[in-house]
């Protein structure tokens, strides 16, 4: 793959957030993070889309959104109960019921059995109830695109981890070398002003650069133990025989290259948090229809059959048996503005949901634009590092073989070490920095990228 020039997508894509386009939230598929080749990296993701527990929340959040959006898809199907009831009584002489009873001459005492199922049934006549199954549906549909979402962020975020981990290790590596290469340089100093051949002051200031690189080991060592301890967040708690493996010194892996060029309609769709936004959107729509349904009146059917009987002899005979049914109509004419309030409502949520969407689809462009310039100039600033490297490399051997034939100073050794220094570290962090900045690009696209779908585009 190569970089493509973005800007008109990311103009497109602004341009295109003025309405939601009709998109369909797709789960993020492939596992990119495999293209890096770095089988401790692959655990580690795999451990965190395992273990973690943000995602175990969304996770959670997404049977109960499935669940409310099965209860809604009910409500527009009939219910039945069953019911049953046993009753015995026995009337005090001196109660009204029990003294009429005996000057009737009919019994005080009595047995009352029942038996039946009784049926409900709300009418959708104008669409509340489907509507309302339709906001449900759109919600569940978002909390599985941001559950989608959720696993993007977390691999991207446990892959930024491990990389910048790597590349602290590496300048760690390089910091102990340099540190090591001016202590002897101190020794052999020192050496030789114990010889008089060399000042204290040389002496005393080749051993000041010494000390002066041993201070750069704890920051970075303190900085390594700051990721290992974020790998174990996002791991879940992963267990610490796991972590303590990945103090062991390794490359930085080289960065990804992820195709830059997707047209708007494609990263709409790759995108899962835009695909969440938009099915927000849906579900706001959904309830201003199910608020405007208030207005208008609600049809409910209702029925009971079963069986009653005073003692239990004749219980389930043709005698007993017992029907009912009816039709129930409900209809909120005058509520003091509840209808009017609960639509303006609905239609405020509308607008707030519309104006995240847009936001999130700005955002998006945003950090692809972000992605396609980081990758572009750290590959740039790459090249001209790794030569700057080689030349100091070769100007502090040469600043060494003068000095020691007293040709140079020893200022001149000592610069030529501190140039050659800062330079690998900056080599050191490019290129840390710009794995990173593949990742962000691999997410900025939504994800997706698997290492065979890099390959073939590649050779494509």
């Amino acid at each position: 793959m190569r970089f493509r020039n973005l800007r008109p997508v990311a103009l497109a894509l602004i341009l295109m957030a003025a309405t939601p386009a009709t998109v369909h939230a797709q789960p993020v598929t492939g596992a990119w993070w495999q293209a890096f080749h770095d089988p401790q990296l692959d655990e580690t993701v795999r451990r965190a889309l395992t273990g973690n527990l943000d995602l175990a929340a969304a996770a959670a959040r997404v049977d109960q959104a499935r669940a409310m959006a099965k209860g809604a898809r009910a409500a527009l199907l009939p219910s039945f109960d069953a019911t049953g009831a046993a009753e015995a009584d026995r009337q005090s002489l001196h109660s009204p019921i029990g003294a009429a009873s005996r000057q009737l001459g009919l019994p005080r005492n009595y047995e009352l059995y029942q038996a039946g199922v009784e049926a409900r049934w709300e009418i959708d006549l104008f669409g509340g109830l489907s509507a309302r199954r339709k906001a449900a549906a759109a919600n569940a549909a978002a909390t599985l695109a941001e559950l989608d979402a959720m696993h993007l962020a977390i691999a991207a975020e446990t892959a930024d981890a491990y990389l910048h981990l790597r590349g602290l290790q590496e300048r760690l590596a390089l910091a102990q070398q340099q540190a090591q290469l001016r202590g002897n340089l101190a020794a052999l100093v020192r050496q030789r002003a114990d010889q008089g051949l060399a000042s204290d002051f040389d002496a005393n200031r080749a051993e000041a650069a010494h000390a002066a690189t041993l201070a750069t080991l704890p920051p970075l060592r303190q900085a390594i133990e700051v990721d290992i301890d974020r790998l174990g967040v996002l791991t879940g708690g992963s267990d610490r025989a796991w972590l303590e493996r990945l103090r062991e010194t390794a490359a930085i892996p080289a960065p990804l290259d992820p195709a830059l060029d997707a047209d708007p309609a494609t990263l709409m769709r790759r995108r899962p948090d835009l695909a969440a936004a938009e099915r927000r959107v849906d579900a706001a729509r959904a309830g201003i229809r199910v608020a405007r349904a208030e207005y208008y009146p609600h049809l409910s059917l209702g029925g009971l059959v079963g069986l009653v009987t005073l003692g239990g002899a004749s219980f389930g005979s043709g005698d007993s048996v017992s029907a009912s049914g009816g039709a129930t109509l409900r209809w909120r004419l005058f509520d003091f503005g509840r209808l009017d309030a609960e639509l303006a409502a609905a239609r405020g949520h509308e607008r707030e949901v519309l104006a995240l969407w847009r936001q999130a689809a700005q955002v998006a462009s945003a950090e692809v634009a972000d992605a396609v310039a980081a990758l572009a100039e750290g590959r740039r600033e790459q090249d001209e590092l790794a030569r700057q490297v080689s030349l100091l490399r070769r100007a502090r051997d040469q600043a060494r073989e003068a000095y020691a034939q007293g040709i140079v100073a020893l200022i001149d050794v000592l610069d030529a070490d501190r140039n050659l220094l800062e330079a690998t570290d900056r080599l050191a962090q490019n290129r840390e920095a710009l794995a990173r900045a593949s990742v962000a690009a691999v997410r900025a696209m939504g994800g997706g990228y698997g290492p065979g779908e890099q390959e073939a585009d590649h050779h494509g």
